[in-house]
């Protein structure tokens, strides 16, 4: 079976927009054969909430250690076809040396880079919601934390 196969219709993804002098840190990863760059990110598994969920995969995938401070935005792909995406982008800051475990498997490589340094790599990038999320958090877009809301059983 091919690993498209596996991907749910409908996912719920978090992202990690974190800026440190000057660069965000992003994640190079294998995609079916490609090298994709991405902020750290991932679905949300099943019990967690949102902000336990990026703070995972910014560790899984970086190793750092994410403190969540504000909410960039929400981001929703609908295609008539295919996979649907409700992704949310979460601003914060990690502590200042990550933890030696290996990475998430289909990460290569976790880093800071510029943003000419991005914008280079514009054909790499894992989805449209990556530059749409820079785009967003340059112009100063930013929301308090407490508009995300977790109903418990």
């Amino acid at each position: 079976m091919n690993h498209a196969s596996h991907r749910p219709l409908s996912a719920i993804t978090v992202a990690a927009m974190i800026w440190h002098d000057q660069r965000f840190l992003m994640v190079e990863e294998q995609i079916d054969g490609h090298v994709r760059l991405n902020q750290p990110a991932g679905h949300v598994e099943p019990g967690e909430t949102l902000l336990e969920a990026v703070v995972r995969e910014v560790r899984e995938e970086t190793r750092y250690t994410f403190h969540p401070k504000t909410l960039l935005g929400i981001y929703h792909s609908n295609p008539s076809e295919g996979p649907r995406i409700l992704r949310v982008a979460i601003c914060g800051m990690v502590d200042p040396e990550p933890d030696c475990a290996p990475l998430d498997p289909d990460i290569l490589t976790a880093g800071f880079f510029s943003t000419d340094e991005i914008r280079a790599r514009r054909a790499d990038l894992r989805s449209p919601f990556v530059q749409r999320c820079i785009d967003d958090f340059l112009n100063g877009q930013r929301f308090p934390l407490a508009v995300l809301n977790t109903l418990t059983e």
